[in-house]
């Protein structure tokens, strides 16, 4: 166990929240931006804690001593984990950690998407690719809302077998809607790097999607030509190539555009730090409390009740309307369109999301199965 004579140092991005306060008493910190994490700054760390805005390679790494590497993200792809690997630096993700909160902001696009394309949900096929911790959670929303789901994931269908799994082309012919989580591999059997290239988009005929893994995952120019020629009917983008200076054409011809906060609910952020806290509390041996999570989790600035008549609503309008209660895609969209400029300070400074277990929903002439349903989705009844 260290002690007072020879603490651990530990650099830690300043924008991660909940954190401050919480080793400070038992080890050395230090707390930067990411644009001040730098191999000068890291020199004299054990530790470092970050998010993707630090690329966690070699330039920054090889003259510090660094020992332990932790990520507040379910991605790692800005950790070069061959390097550590060969340098003996151990790393973690926090995989999950904010799988809710994106399947909340894909039940708010689709219902978004529902109201303006005047769409009927349950008559439409969602394809999911990537059916980890996210696609999972957003395969069950999907079935909730009644849709028809199918589900490409080559990593898991290698494992489990291909009785649920499909290819990418067929899931791309047969579906309505696509959306996307997948991690950014940049080579190998299962390179998702420009996964949605000019090639893909061609062979597909008004279909709508949704993509909140990674920026890159699409190649930007090839989705412009894509919606231009109406193989694209409708677009929703939480990622983007080049973030943060993002494509204004893209962004000025796509349906819903966010600045890159589908996993940005107050939960997962909460979860994130929570992962990397007791990972490096176990890893130098800290004495500190085990399984720690933050005890003051801020409120959201809506009501946590939801009151909703079900009179002569169909159970898509009434999931719309405490849906969208809880989050509201298009406050974000505005946000950035109307100052595309400041797509990191809106990141640093997202409003208060609270995911759906936060709610108690309270149902006027609602019925068993209407009751049963919300609740499968992860709120309360009142």
């Amino acid at each position: 166990m260290f002690t007072m004579k020879n603490k651990i140092k530990i650099l830690i991005d300043n924008k991660i929240p909940f954190l401050k306060g919480v080793l400070d008493n038992i080890v050395d910190i230090k707390y930067l931006s990411p644009d001040e994490i730098t191999p000068e700054t890291l020199q004299d760390s054990d530790a470092l804690i970050i998010r993707t805005r630090t690329q966690c390679n070699e330039s920054l790494l090889k003259n510090s001593k660094v020992k332990f590497v932790a990520t507040a993200t379910i991605g790692y792809d800005h950790i070069d984990t061959i390097y550590c690997a060969s340098k003996g630096i151990q790393w973690i993700n926090a995989p999950g950690c904010n799988s809710s909160s994106v399947m909340q902001y894909v039940a708010s696009a689709l219902l978004t998407l529902r109201a303006s394309k005047n769409l009927d949900l349950s008559k439409l096929t969602l394809g999911i690719v990537g059916v980890g911790n996210v696609g999972s959670k957003v395969e069950k929303l999907g079935k909730l809302l009644g849709m028809n789901v199918l589900l490409n994931d080559p990593p898991r269908k290698r494992k489990e077998g291909s009785s649920n799994f499909i290819d990418l082309q067929e899931l791309t012919d047969t579906s309505d809607i696509i959306t996307f989580h997948v991690p950014l591999n940049l080579s190998g059997i299962d390179r998702t790097h420009h996964l949605a290239d000019k090639e893909y988009f061609s062979l597909m005929q008004n279909k709508i999607i949704i993509n909140t893994s990674r920026g890159e995952i699409i190649d930007s120019d090839a989705m412009i030509q894509a919606i231009d020629r109406k193989n694209i009917s409708a677009a929703v983008l939480d990622v983007w190539e080049n973030e943060p200076d993002i494509d204004q054409e893209l962004l000025n011809i796509i349906d819903v555009a966010t600045p890159h906060i589908a996993g940005y609910s107050v939960e997962g952020k909460a979860n994130g730090t929570a992962v990397c806290i007791n990972a490096i509390s176990e890893f130098f041996n800290l004495d500190f409390q085990k399984n720690w999570y933050p005890q003051e989790i801020p409120l959201a600035p809506n009501s946590s009740v939801i009151e909703v008549d079900c009179n002569n609503k169909t159970t898509q309008k009434i999931l719309s309307e405490i849906i969208l209660h809880t989050y509201s895609i298009l406050d974000d969209d505005k946000r950035l369109r109307s100052s595309v400029e400041t797509f990191e300070k809106q990141r640093n400074e997202y409003p208060i999301r609270r995911e759906f277990p936060f709610y108690e929903i309270k149902l006027i002439n609602g019925t068993k199965e209407i009751s049963e349903l919300i609740m499968k989705l992860g709120f309360r009844i009142k």
